[in-house]
């Protein structure tokens, strides 16, 4: 089992997309409401995603720099 946080977190906000999509496919009306906090929470876990991966690129040069 992964326990790389990223991964972990993806998976969590993947099943939370899988439960409103199915939220809006039994109920019409939810559906808007719902589909614009798909789309903010893709654009959040992109948003995320690039920048765990910038500062762990950052951490990686800090890192190097500390002496041994």
């Amino acid at each position: 089992m992964q326990t790389d946080p990223r991964v972990l977190a993806l998976r969590h906000l993947i099943n939370r997309l899988r439960i409103r999509t199915a939220a809006v496919r039994r109920d019409g009306e939810l559906g808007a409401l719902s589909l614009e906090w798909v789309a903010i929470a893709i654009v959040l876990v992109a948003a995320a995603l690039a920048l765990a991966t910038f500062l762990a690129g950052k951490l990686g040069d800090l890192e190097k720099l500390i002496p041994n």
